[in-house]
């Protein structure tokens, strides 16, 4: 779905410019983008770093990045990570030989990564707590006729 969502965008470009031409470097950048060559990989170790998930992945093909996600707080794995390559078809082959395989004493879940829709991100402090029987008044409850 993300693939038809740049391709329409890269179309519009197109229709937008005034020569009806996009710069050639512009469209192959899009396009080399829109390629399905970055993967999702599940169920990592927690002894597994970016060194050991390159080489796990490196017998595929040009591996660009590959990277563990850590805990901001901690800096502790967060059990999955990503790994990019240069071509689509390497990512394909890396995907059917590693899907299910143990990598450092884990069986890994290996797909290819769909592309995180761009919304706004909230900051700060939202509501909501938690704290069972909270409400929101001062005092006894009778007090504040039951609320």
């Amino acid at each position: 779905m993300a693939f038809y969502g740049r391709l329409g965008s890269l179309m519009r470009q197109t229709v937008s410019q005034p020569s009806g031409q996009v710069p050639m470097a512009s469209m192959l950048n899009t396009i080399r983008c829109m390629s399905s060559s970055k993967l999702f990989i599940g169920g990592l170790s927690y002894g597994t770093n970016d060194d050991s998930l390159r080489d796990a992945f490196s017998g595929f093909g040009q591996v660009v990045e590959a990277r563990v996600i850590t805990d901001r707080d901690t800096g502790r794995s967060r059990g999955f990570g990503f790994v990019n390559f240069d071509s689509e078809e390497s990512a394909n082959s890396a995907v059917s030989a590693m899907d299910g395989q143990p990598l450092d004493g884990r069986n890994i879940r290996v797909n290819l990564a769909n592309d995180r829709p761009s919304a706004p991100r909230s900051y700060g402090g939202g509501g909501g707590g938690g704290g069972g029987g909270y409400r929101g008044g001062f005092g006894d409850a009778r007090e504040n006729d039951g609320f």
